[in-house]
């Protein structure tokens, strides 16, 4: 008998969804709540590496996301020249296991779409445009009172609502979330013949001028700049500034910029962090995903880090009998230390491309793609 018959989860990204269809499946009752009206509102474009897709076919969505995204298995390095020069070609390594491609890209709408479809089906209650207003625990469950007036008792409360998490804030929990200085422009468009994988161009006027194929015609381009405030400017000002620093990057770049017409389609954020010291939880209610530990996007393993927190959680909950404090030790023996290393990990390399620091990047990637090869 899992350790918890209901439970309610507050946010609808990979964190929350994930621990959705792993305890429906086991048979606990699940609600879950997400603030955004719909899942076209959950971000733009995602890139996935191997322990990801591991966590999503033990999801039962493998075959979907596979339809709908880019596979690939290669990272090029190219030169911020006027020919955009090939300078490196690196296999990525297969960290979800040999039999699923090393890194894959795809419309992160569409993949909440699949998770969320996928909660439906196992039996998740799915509400949109809501969260908690007041959460309350006692020593056997949790009274929520929703936004819409609604109430609910819970024997848990997952809160997996992202950076700027309400759930955090409702049980008092101070986490320092800080800039790591640098801002990252992203535009969603159509992909080019010539973009089969991830390129990433060093130098030049911005950090780092990349993109991601996310399905056979869709791409995210991005650039990475010094954090500043760009709030001021208009949504056709923010295109015109992503496709003016775009100008000195070229190959399949030049492409790419010709498709940068649509302002809605282009945005502005900076690269934040934290980690929460253990414990993650208070009581009955726990935090996970980018509500417990965030890293800028250096390494591409936000979305997996998140995804994992689920998986473990929602095992422990099943296999275990009581929700005890035996229970939390074994969750944060095997998530605190993890998540910390890989957002150590991400900051060391933002903060050695602010420094213009050669550093060992290949090691540490190599660090990170055996620690991520292991199941979490």
């Amino acid at each position: 008998m899992p350790a918890v018959n209901s439970v309610l989860v507050v946010g609808g990204g990979l964190a929350g969804a994930g621990t959705a269809i792993h305890l429906a499946q086991a048979g606990v009752a699940v609600d879950l709540v997400e603030i955004k009206p719909d899942t076209a509102a959950l971000g733009s474009g995602i890139t996935l590496q191997g322990n990801a897709l591991r966590e999503l076919r033990s999801l039962g969505v493998w075959d979907q996301v596979q339809a709908a995204g880019y596979a690939f298995d290669v990272t090029g390095i190219r030169a911020p020249d006027p020919h955009g020069t090939v300078v490196a070609e690196i296999p990525d390594a297969r960290t979800g296991g040999p039999d699923l491609p090393a890194a894959m890209g795809m419309p992160r709408p569409e993949l909440a779409r699949i998770l969320l479809d996928r909660a439906t089906e196992v039996g998740v209650k799915v509400r949109f445009g809501t969260t908690h207003n007041e959460v309350h625990q006692d020593a056997d469950g949790v009274d929520v009172t929703f936004a819409d007036g609604s109430t609910g008792r819970y024997d848990l409360v997952v809160g997996a609502d992202g950076i700027r998490s309400w759930t955090r804030r409702a049980l008092g929990v101070n986490l320092e979330t800080r800039s790591v200085g640098m801002g990252i422009w992203r535009a969603f468009g159509p992909r080019p013949a010539s973009v089969t994988r991830t390129d990433l161009y060093y130098g030049g006027p911005s950090y780092i001028a990349g993109y991601c194929p996310t399905g056979e015609d869709s791409l995210y381009a991005y650039i990475v700049e010094d954090a500043q405030d760009r709030s001021a400017l208009t949504p056709e000002e923010q295109l015109a500034t992503m496709k003016e620093l775009s100008g000195a990057y070229h190959g399949p770049w030049d492409e790419i910029r010709e498709t940068l017409t649509d302002p809605s389609r282009v945005n502005y954020t900076w690269f934040e962090t934290h980690v929460l010291e253990e414990p993650w939880n208070r009581g009955r209610v726990v935090l996970i995903g980018d509500a417990a530990h965030t890293c800028p996007p250096t390494i591409a393993q936000g979305g997996a880090m998140a995804l994992e927190d689920a998986v473990v959680l929602a095992e422990l909950l099943v296999e275990r009998s009581a929700l005890d404090q035996d229970l939390w030790d074994a969750f944060h023996a095997r998530r605190c230390e993890r998540a910390r290393t890989v957002v150590d990990a991400s900051n060391q390399l933002a903060q050695w491309q602010l420094d213009h620091v050669q550093g060992d990047i290949p090691s540490l990637m190599r660090s990170i793609a055996q620690l991520t090869s292991q199941p979490a």
